[in-house]
């Protein structure tokens, strides 16, 4: 079995994951799940520097390595 070392956190983690799971040949399974999200007036923290930072470790992770 092997081991997968998480680096990033945040948004980041997420892309990572999936990226070297994907690698070493894990099954992902989608499974759902219900939540009520927050929004902003409730403290909602998410902003587009967030999905740069997604993007870039979906490029980082999937493309080169």
């Amino acid at each position: 079995m092997e081991k997968i070392i998480v680096e990033e956190d945040r948004f980041g983690f997420e892309p990572e994951f999936t990226a070297k799971a994907a690698k070493i040949g894990a099954r992902i399974y989608e499974v759902g799940i219900s939540y009520s999200g927050r929004d902003y007036s409730e403290g909602k923290k998410i902003g587009w520097r967030d999905g740069v930072s997604a993007i870039r470790c979906i490029l980082k992770y999937n493309l080169f390595r």
